[in-house]
């Protein structure tokens, strides 16, 4: 069998050393493979990424039990920067694009400083191929792209890394729907392509379990269920409360649903 490229082991987060954010978490993601962490705001999500790519630290947060393994080394302890050099790129919430600078210039930013220049320029044309919309504003101020263009962006920054390892982070937060395919639609071809694996964070389960092959729902800094996504989409309490399944429900209805979780059991 063989080995993930990503593994967490009962992984648990403390924050300012007395709020446990994330409680034993374990997941994997395969070599190749497209795995979503799906759950609502504040359920822990960012929070696993971050003891990922090493950006607890920052925040006050440190991993208080268990282990991240990267391609079979663990990794605890590793800077951020040697996270990256490893192939682990995480792109954060936010769209956080350097706006004063054109798309061509964020790119050539992101790229590693052991890049040569005609490297930098393949791997630009690169992104510019999956990212048409980028190519036509290669050269216009970022802060001018509409929000779909600057999370393309993003992302794109991400791949000037060259990761084994894309983490996303609610890449479809605020964007119209046909935008989410789209860049959905984007990342499974990088995917199907490169054989890029990728880890997306989703609070929007529908687009999310459409393009990943496996899923893991977290609430309560918990894993709570882990199934393929054909599994997840099926399963009635999944459609119910995290597939749009729940329309017409009460209060009463939701702290009854809450009691009574069959995954909780």
């Amino acid at each position: 069998m063989t080995p993930p490229l990503l593994a967490l082991n009962s992984v648990e987060v403390l924050y300012d050393q007395v709020i446990l954010a994330i409680r034993g978490i374990s997941l994997e993601v395969p070599k190749g493979g497209m795995v979503a962490l799906l759950g609502s705001n504040g359920a822990g999500k960012s929070t696993t990424l971050k003891a990922i790519s090493g950006l607890l630290k920052p925040e006050r947060g440190r991993i208080s039990r268990g282990s991240v393994s990267f391609d079979g080394k663990v990794i605890g302890d590793s800077p951020p920067q040697d996270r990256v050099a490893m192939g682990i790129c995480h792109v954060i919430e936010g769209r956080r694009v350097f706006e004063h600078l054109t798309p061509d210039e964020n790119l050539e930013a992101a790229a590693p400083m052991s890049m040569s220049g005609a490297a930098v320029r393949a791997e630009k044309e690169r992104i510019y191929e999956y990212f048409p919309r980028l190519a036509e504003r290669r050269r216009s101020e970022s802060g001018y792209l509409s929000g779909g263009e600057q999370q393309m962006l993003a992302i794109g920054r991400g791949l000037m890394t060259q990761p084994r390892l894309l983490m996303l982070d609610e890449p479809s937060l605020g964007l119209a729907p046909f935008l989410v395919t789209e860049i959905f639609g984007i990342i499974r071809r990088i995917n199907a392509e490169q054989g890029l694996s990728v880890l997306l964070v989703e609070q929007n389960a529908i687009a999310a379990l459409d393009v990943v092959s496996h899923g893991y729902l977290i609430e309560n800094g918990r894993i709570v269920m882990h199934d393929s996504a054909e599994a997840m989409k099926a399963n009635s309490d999944i459609k119910e409360f995290y597939l749009g399944g729940g329309e017409g429900k009460n209060f009463h209805d939701i702290k009854h649903y809450r009691r009574r979780k069959r995954w909780l059991s």
